[in-house]
């Protein structure tokens, strides 16, 4: 049986530090899911391209299990092994800040793109944007659903955190499930999007770039899912207190990221294309 919170197990550390509250032990799930996400955008591409998706789903798969384990860990080091004191958590958090500013800039040097083809369109595609052969996604259907769901889902993240600073754990498992539900139904009708979808990653510069946005954009939904069912699956522990719940804040800062960005998305991308 694992230790209480008021029980910490510490235990002789794999380095030569002294200090075991700020340092912890070598963890191989670091390289492990940078490799597999470096396969998950090959596979990915590979999908664009041809339609086959099982090379893909198989790399999801494997990414989702790594990311899983790593942050399984983490979460065990800060609540059984005593490895996350005040400290550490600001640490943490002044860390989950500088990945999502790495994230915003990811995003932005795709918009760049984006905005170069679409303020100064090339000669190459006839000087239109959108080039004349591309048939457009009605902003007014699937995408509008889309948007939608992940605006419902940044209300319900953000009152599964109140609920949690109050205590009412209950309200807290019940707004996560939501938050998770209206998550996986985004990347169903995501997917349903791309079936129906009339031009393909290789269709001009125009498809390249629509799929290049759409896809890394869901590829950041599923891994925060990821993230909020490993929340969930904490609390069902009863891990979280109202004091001490790093995770799920990083967790929630992560998703209302990926709805900014998915707003941006919707506007430039969709409506006024």
């Amino acid at each position: 049986m694992l230790p209480t919170l008021t029980k910490l197990h510490h235990r002789i550390p794999k380095h030569t530090y002294t200090n075991i509250n700020h340092i912890v032990d070598p963890s191989p799930w670091p390289i492990l899911v940078a490799v597999t996400a470096c396969q998950l955008l090959l596979s990915l591409l590979h999908y664009f391209e041809t339609g086959k998706s099982w090379l893909f789903i198989f790399s999801l798969a494997q990414f989702s299990g790594f990311i899983w384990q790593w942050v399984y860990n983490i979460s065990v080091e800060a609540t059984y092994e005593g490895m996350h004191p005040k400290r550490v958590q600001r640490n943490i958090l002044l860390g989950m800040c500088f990945f999502i500013l790495s994230e915003v800039m990811l995003f932005f040097s795709f918009f760049w793109a984006f905005f170069s083809f679409n303020l100064a369109p090339s000669i190459w595609i006839s000087c239109t944007w959108p080039p004349a052969q591309i048939q457009l996604v009605n902003p007014y259907s699937l995408p509008l659903l889309n948007t939608v769901l992940l605006l419902s889902s940044g209300v319900s993240v953000t009152c599964a955190h109140r609920c949690l600073l109050v205590g009412k754990r209950h309200l807290f498992n019940l707004s996560l499930i939501w938050t998770i539900l209206y998550g996986v139904i985004f990347l169903c009708v995501q997917y349903f999007e791309y079936n129906y979808t009339q031009f393909t990653i290789s269709d001009s510069v125009y498809g390249s770039i629509f799929y290049l946005l759409t896809g890394f954009h869901g590829l950041h939904v599923f891994v925060g899912l990821i993230f909020l069912t490993l929340c969930f699956y904490t609390s069902i522990k009863r891990n979280f207190t109202k004091e001490h719940h790093i995770l799920f804040i990083c967790s929630a800062w992560y998703w209302h990221f990926v709805d900014i960005v998915w707003l941006f998305l919707y506007v430039f991308l969709y409506v006024l294309k």
